[in-house]
């Protein structure tokens, strides 16, 4: 009987640690910071997207404050390009740079 259980448990642990879905993401890192001043935060994922941001608060004119916002995210679409995006986004509006990566070539 113990040896049954022992097996049980054993399959168990086995199964759990498998992938269950390997389309699945996972989070291989994540940090944030939010302060008076502006924020930051970050993350990374296990299919390799990634996003990086902060904000800093700026004066616009004498009467009006608001947040610059300076950042990057980063993915592989479906047809295996990778995308990388840089951005800031002020007074002037959202301002993207977008670059292309061929992997292998």
């Amino acid at each position: 009987m113990q040896k049954i259980v022992l097996i049980t448990f054993a399959l168990v642990a086995i199964a759990a640690a498998a992938p269950q879905d390997p389309n699945q993401a996972y989070i291989l890192k994540q940090d944030s910071e939010v302060n008076p001043d502006g924020y930051h935060f970050e993350f990374e994922t296990s299919d390799g997207t990634s996003r990086q941001e902060q904000g800093t608060l700026k004066q616009i004119s004498e009467d009006h404050q608001g947040i610059e916002v300076q950042g990057t995210y980063k993915y592989t679409a479906p047809d295996g390009l990778v995308y990388t995006v840089t951005y800031t986004a002020n007074e002037n509006g959202f301002q993207p740079q977008e670059h292309i990566e061929h992997p292998g070539q």
